[in-house]
C-alpha cells in the first residue's frame, strides 16, 4: 500500500477534528457592521464557522453548510416625522432584568448597542433591491438543498414573502390598547407553540424578546406555520412544516448573554453540522 492510499486508523492515533460547518450570513453592503459582529460571534460561539454574504460580495461559488438571512436597518424615524428614540436608560434596564447579575452587565451593555447600531444605521430610507435579489437566490437555495435556515427579523420577513406569504406593513393598529415597544432590551414577551421545534430549542415557556422592526407577517407562506407571537397576536416566529426552516422576528444577536436565545445559534449549527457530514 501507497502511502497515498487510505488504510485503518493507526491505534493511538487521533481521529481528525470535524471541520466547523461553514454558516452563510447575510445583510447590506452598508450599515450592517454591527448586526454582523454579534451575529457571527454568536455562530463562532455555537462551533460554526461564518461567511460574510452581501450584495457587493456574493460569493456564489462559495459552499456552505447553513444560512442566516439577517436583518436589516430602520429607515430612519427623522426621515418621516418622528424623533428618534433615545437610548435605554437605567429605570428602563432595571424593569427589562429582574437578576441582579443581568442588570449589572445590561448598565454597560445595552447603552453602548444602542450606540453602535445608532452609529452604522443606514439612512436615505430606499429599498435594496440587489439585497433582495441575493437573499431569495440564497433562501431557494437552501431550501432546494435542505440546508438549515435561520431568518432575523426582515430575513424571517423575506423568508415569508419567498414561500408566497404577505407582510403587515402597518402595526398601528395592533398596538391601540399596547404601547408599542421598540428596544434593544428584552422588554416584549412573546408565547411559542409547545409543539413547536423552536420551543423545543428555546423551551415553551414565554420569551421575553427586544422589538426593533417596524412590519411583521401577514399570511404565513406555503409549509410555513406560526409559531411564536405576543399577545395582541402579531407574529412573532414562523418556521417550515418539514425542514429546519425557523424566523424570528427579534434580534437574538443582540442577547448575547442570553443563553436561551443562543440556543437558536446552537441548533442551526448542530443542524448544519448533520448536513456537512451526511
Amino acid at each position: 500500500m501507497t502511502g497515498s492510499e487510505s488504510g485503518p486508523a493507526i491505534a493511538g492515533t487521533p481521529a481528525p477534528r470535524p471541520r466547523r460547518p461553514v454558516i452563510a450570513i447575510t445583510g447590506p453592503d452598508q450599515g450592517g457592521g454591527p448586526a454582523w459582529l454579534f451575529t457571527a460571534l454568536a455562530v463562532w460561539r455555537a462551533g460554526g464557522r461564518p461567511l460574510r454574504l452581501r450584495p457587493g460580495k456574493p460569493r456564489s461559488h462559495r459552499r456552505f453548510d447553513g444560512l442566516i438571512v439577517g436583518g436589516g436597518a430602520d429607515v430612519d424615524p427623522e426621515l418621516y416625522g418622528e424623533t428618534l428614540p433615545e437610548g435605554p436608560d437605567a429605570a428602563a434596564i432595571r424593569n427589562a432584568e429582574r437578576r441582579l447579575s443581568q442588570r449589572l452587565i445590561g448598565y454597560l451593555f445595552y447603552p453602548g448597542l444602542w450606540l453602535l447600531r445608532r452609529l452604522f444605521q443606514s439612512h436615505g430610507g430606499t429599498l435594496d433591491s440587489e439585497r433582495d435579489r441575493l437573499e431569495k437566490a440564497l433562501i431557494r437555495r437552501a431550501l432546494d438543498d435542505h440546508l438549515p435556515v435561520l431568518g432575523i427579523c426582515r430575513g424571517m420577513q423575506l423568508i415569508n414573502v419567498v414561500l408566497g406569504g404577505t407582510l403587515q406593513r402597518d402595526l398601528a393598529a395592533f398596538y391601540v390598547e399596547t404601547p408599542k415597544a421598540r428596544s434593544v432590551l428584552p422588554v416584549k414577551a412573546v408565547t411559542l407553540d409547545p409543539r413547536s421545534r423552536l420551543a423545543r430549542l428555546l423551551g415553551d415557556t414565554p420569551i421575553h424578546v427586544n422589538a426593533l422592526h417596524n412590519q411583521a407577517v401577514d399570511q404565513v407562506g406555503n409549509q410555513l406555520m406560526a409559531v411564536g407571537r405576543e399577545a395582541n397576536g402579531i407574529v412573532q416566529a414562523i418556521e417550515s412544516e418539514r425542514i429546519w426552516c425557523i424566523g424570528v422576528q427579534w434580534h437574538p444577536e443582540y442577547l448575547p448573554q442570553k443563553t436561551r436565545h443562543q440556543c437558536l445559534f446552537h441548533g442551526l449549527v448542530k443542524a448544519a453540522t448533520r448536513t456537512a457530514w451526511g
